[in-house]
């Protein structure tokens, strides 16, 4: 693993283990009539916000929308180039920024370049995916693994890295990067969408486990549609009008946005929201429904980041 940053990091002890948040309860803070006092809504500003996957894309537009709402950004990716880039572009707007060569795959990697940052991480976006874009057959067995290890299992370590110190802060925000693909099937995404599935369902049962550890911590979790970036290059839709290709500016915008809100859940566009609802009919309904909206044949001409 290579690490640069643009400051000469100042050198702590390790972030806490789990075992100090046991018992918070009598550390809370309290008003004069003993009611629990949590923070209404998360504050970007003055915030350090570490983002994964932020060399490009969706990860790039994060860091930039953050910069301008003067929050201290860090960058981790597998791109050095790329994060050099961004941090330049962070700095000149008016923010500062460290970046990490950091494959969040490796459980290993995650907890050293998390022991060397010098302040703790108030927001964490984990943004950094990947796809396939291949019918199961199509897909090697070590792509498969990564989509896993990157869309998934990336989750556990980084937050296992950072809750810690949040719970001992009593506050912090941890925002989890899914898809609408882990709302409904879609053939060619059967890697891509089982990981983000699971991405939904780690932050559904991390929030309601957080709801009785310690409740000042808020969780987003956002289901966008395909957006137009490299890692979707070719996805389409049948009905523009209503299944839109979403624009990266508008997703991070509303990302961030969600964010100062504590919105627990972001999909979008709106009609990815009806999902739930759909689901109420009879599967055959439900299939041709899809079929119908074009969602089954989106992935027919992907080609993806070439």
């Amino acid at each position: 693993m290579e690490i640069a940053t643009f400051h000469v990091p100042r050198i702590t002890q390790p972030y806490p283990t789990v075992k100090l948040a046991k018992d918070l309860s009598s550390r809370r803070p309290r008003s004069a009539g003993g009611a629990l006092q949590f923070p209404v809504m998360t504050a970007i500003e003055g915030s350090h916000v570490l983002v994964t996957g932020a060399a490009s894309g969706l990860g790039r537009r994060l860091a930039l929308g953050t910069a301008q709402r003067k929050g201290t950004l860090v960058l981790w990716d597998l791109n050095r180039e790329g994060l050099e880039k961004v941090a330049g572009e962070v700095e000149a707007l008016g923010s500062s920024a460290q970046f990490a060569v950091v494959d969040v795959s490796k459980r290993e990697d995650v907890y050293e370049a998390a022991r060397h940052l010098p302040d703790p991480i108030d927001v964490l976006i984990n943004n950094a995916g990947v796809v396939s874009g291949k019918s199961l057959l199509e897909i090697p067995d070590e792509k498969i693994e990564r989509s896993f290890a990157v869309n998934t299992l990336a989750l556990f370590w980084t937050v296992k890295a950072f809750l810690p110190g949040m719970i001992e802060r009593r506050r912090g925000h941890l925002v989890t990067i899914a898809s609408a693909a882990g709302l409904i099937g879609v053939p060619k995404l059967t890697d891509y969408g089982a990981s983000k599935w699971a991405a939904v369902g780690f932050d559904e049962s991390l929030r309601m486990e957080l709801r009785r550890l310690s409740p000042a911590i808020r969780t987003t979790v956002v289901c966008p549609y395909y957006f137009r970036t490299g890692l979707f290059e070719g996805a389409k839709s049948r009905f523009p009008w209503l299944l839109p290709l979403l624009e990266e500016e508008t997703v991070s915008e509303r990302i961030l946005r969600a964010i100062e809100r504590d919105k627990k859940k972001l999909v979008m566009p709106a009609m990815v929201g009806t999902i739930p609802w759909v689901r109420l009919l009879p599967l055959s309904w439900f299939d041709a429904i899809a079929e119908f909206l074009g969602i089954s044949a989106s992935m027919d001409d992907f080609t993806g980041r070439q």
